[in-house]
């Protein structure tokens, strides 16, 4: 009979096995160009992975894992369809079945794990929990991503801090002025009041700041909009999480007088930054980062210059989040202070934190108790 010390120790250890992630979600894995013509070894929420297309083009993701001798299947390549592993010549189809092996019949060979894929939106997205459960009705829609009035540029980060770090820093945007001074900061975004609200399934943070001069990123939007850029303008900014780890921020400038966040078109620079954070390990993530505009969507050389001045914005966050990271690792029982404008990541973190309670009550109702680490 299990004691009281070894019920408490049995619940320390499963404790320990959760994650700071939902599993039963879907994640961006990659995008379609980085799986053309080749595997690609991701690691997602923990799970070593690897995607690629078989002679159909459908998009397969598997465990990481050869099963003769347990090389990554993602140091291959791609032969009629199927993935062959670089170190024996192993391969294997789309359902995680080999299909072949030089000089071995390979009928009798159980499968390694499959992952539910989606391509869809300009992304490759993967469901790392149970693959049953996996629906894709539940992928948010993204009307900018199917839309012709809209235009789309962005990239890709590997980040060496935890995931929810950097929601926390798209959920409060007061860092701009200090972090990014010389492009999308000002002052006035330090004195503009924040609100914080529940809108749906969504943690919504909004801040306005109406008759102020644009900032220098602004300036070169409002001249690619056709705009004058050195009138007053009325400037928004509105962050919208939702789960699993997605923030997409309205923002943008118009014409002051003309109704700001509702000006027509013909009067504002209007964009959504679109965010994708998806869980690497516990202190590092991938960040598939962009902008969506509504503005000259047909100029190719704008897309390209707003895709390279937003990524030394990012490239801005990332190296002040890393070193965030190596702080809190250093100092890991320090309380941190919380201050008003702390309310949109603290939140998202409520709502990811409920999300994984659910998922944990699911597997408890199933009686799939979690084994202790060894």
């Amino acid at each position: 009979m299990a004691t009281a010390a070894n019920a408490s120790l049995t619940n320390a250890a499963q404790t320990s096995l959760i994650k700071p992630w939902p599993v039963n979600t879907w994640y961006v894995a990659c995008t379609p160009a980085e799986i053309d013509g080749k595997p690609l070894g991701r690691q997602i929420c923990g799970e070593r992975m690897v995607f690629f297309r078989n002679g159909e083009g459908k998009v397969a993701a598997l465990e990481d894992f050869c099963p003769h001798r347990g090389a990554p299947l993602s140091l291959g390549f791609i032969e009629n369809g199927a993935l062959v592993c670089g170190y024996h010549g192993l391969a294997m189809g789309c359902n995680g079945r080999t299909v072949g092996m030089p000089g071995q019949r390979v009928g009798g060979f159980p499968p390694i794990r499959t992952f539910p894929v989606i391509e869809r939106y300009g992304f490759i997205w993967v469901w790392p929990g149970d693959a049953e459960a996996a629906d894709p009705a539940k992928l948010r829609h993204l009307e900018w991503a199917e839309s012709d009035e809209w235009a789309y540029g962005g990239g890709l980060y590997h980040v060496a801090c935890d995931y929810r770090l950097m929601i926390d820093n798209l959920m409060d945007l007061t860092h701009e002025t200090y972090v990014h001074a010389g492009s999308i900061g000002q002052k006035e975004i330090d004195e503009a009041p924040v609100k914080t609200r529940i809108e749906g399934d969504e943690i919504v943070t909004s801040r306005f700041m109406d008759g102020i001069i644009a900032p220098p990123f602004w300036q070169m939007a409002l001249r690619g909009a056709g705009l004058p850029d050195q009138q007053l303008v009325d400037r928004w900014q509105i962050c919208r999480f939702s789960l699993p780890s997605s923030v997409l921020i309205e923002v943008g400038v118009a014409l002051a007088g003309n109704g700001g966040y509702h000006a027509d078109d013909s009067q504002k620079a209007s964009s959504t930054v679109v965010d994708f954070m998806t869980p690497e390990t516990t202190t590092s993530h991938w960040y598939f980062w962009g902008m969506a505009r509504r503005f000259a969507v047909a100029d190719a050389a704008l897309t390209d210059t707003i895709r390279e001045g937003q990524g030394k914005i990012f490239g801005e966050d990332m190296e002040i989040l890393q070193l965030q990271q190596r702080n809190l690792d250093l100092y890991p029982d320090r309380k941190l202070l919380l201050l008003n404008i702390d309310a949109g990541g603290v939140r998202s973190r409520k709502m990811i934190d409920q999300a994984i309670a659910a998922e944990q009550a699911e597997v408890a109702a199933a009686g799939q108790v979690l084994a202790p680490a060894e």
